[in-house]
Formats: structure tokens, sequence, C-alpha cells
């Protein structure tokens, strides 16, 4: 049985030393510390992918070895996915887990009552999960409250408090926008030409083609 030790922190001007020190002090070897500086919004993360595989490599945790994190929050801030990551560590892989900062999220099969321990962290992770998922959406109804009830200044919605437009810049057509739009709808010319005479992006040229002709269509149903 190995005892493996995973870090992270989620950029790179971010240290991972705390949570190192605090591993190695539990008593894990530093060679069996693996880390990563990701997000911790989704599971795609080299170190973790090392610890439990992918579909072209093999996990480096096996049967019986030891996952030890600082705290949940390290590995993962999605509780929904933590639950499935959970699960497949401890019933695909046969491994355990230990949240070092969380007592009840322990399945050390060194743990007295261990089917008790498995229930109990399982429990524990559905609370949060739903916890999670409640907060979420009461900081969504929240925050969508508060934008509804922003006045509307020059038809676009505006902070109260900062004065600031809220939301992306409405995007206005260019200075001979008819003119170079007609040129390529009639393939005078290429749409990398119509996109440098109007000095624009690609993502936002077609924007615009596709706002200027629902318009047109627009303009064609009510006449």
């Amino acid at each position: 049985m190995l005892t493996w030790g995973y870090a992270r922190v989620s950029t790179d001007s971010q240290n991972l030393d705390r949570q190192i020190k605090i591993l190695t002090e539990y008593g894990i070897d530093e060679r069996y510390i693996v880390s990563d500086k990701a997000s911790g919004k989704n599971f795609d993360r080299k170190g973790y992918n090392y610890l439990v595989g992918t579909e072209t490599s093999v996990a480096a945790l096996r049967e019986n070895d030891l996952l030890v994190i600082c705290s949940l929050d390290r590995l993962g801030r999605n509780y929904s996915e933590i639950r499935n990551q959970w699960e497949y560590i401890t019933t695909v892989l046969k491994a355990d887990i230990k949240v070092l900062d969380m007592p009840l999220l322990d399945t050390s099969i060194n743990s007295e009552n261990n089917l008790d321990r498995r229930f109990i962290a399982d429990l524990v992770l559905q609370i949060l999960s739903y916890t999670a998922q409640k907060e979420r959406e009461f900081n969504h109804r929240r925050q969508q409250q508060g934008y509804d009830a922003m006045p509307v200044i020059n038809g676009r919605k505006t902070s109260a408090k900062t004065g600031r437009v809220i939301g992306r810049p409405k995007i206005d057509y260019p200075d001979k926008w008819l003119q170079v739009y007609q040129q390529w709808k009639n393939k005078s010319i290429t749409a990398v030409k119509a996109m440098h005479d109007l000095a624009l992006t690609k993502s936002i040229f077609y924007k615009l083609v596709k706002k200027y002709e629902n318009e047109i269509r627009g303009d064609t149903q009510c006449s």
C-alpha cells in the first residue's frame, strides 16, 4: 500500500509550499506528492490525471493505496463532480481517500468500522453537493434580481452605484458597412477582404452579418 498526497492551487502565481509541508508532516514521501497549478472547476489536470489515469494511461493509484489531501476544495470546487471522482477512486480503483481538515471524510482501510466510514463520507459529500448547488442557485437568483432592478440608460442596463454599463458593449455597424456587405454578398470580394476593409475581427464580422440579416428579414415581414 502506498500513501499519495495531492496538492493544488488555482494559478501559477500561487504557492504549493503550505500544502506540501502539511502532507510531508503527515508522513508522505515527497516522491509521492502530486500537484497541480490549475483551476478546480474540472478534473482535467495533468497531476490529477496521473493519479487516476486516463483513457490512454494507467492510474498511479492502486487498490488499497491511500490518497491524502489537505482539504476537499484542493480536490475540486464542483461538488457534484467531486462525488463522481470520489466514487471512482474508492469503488473502481479501490483506493482510499483522507481529507485532513475534515476527519469525517476518511475511507482509510485502517480505520475502524470502515463500512460506516464510507457511508458517512458519502453522506457528507451528498450534503456538501446539495449545499453548493443551492448556493449557486441562490447567487444566480440574487444576481438576476440585481440586474433586473438596474436602471436603463440609453437602452442599456447601468449600475446605479458605479454608472457603468452592464453586459457586453453594443456592436455598431462600421462606416461603409452596407457597401462592403453588398460586395461580399455579391461575391465581389472575399470575407477576408470585407473584414479588412471594415477593420473587424472574424467573430464580430459574422455577428454583424447575422444581426443585419435578421433586421432585414424583420423589415420584410413587417412590410
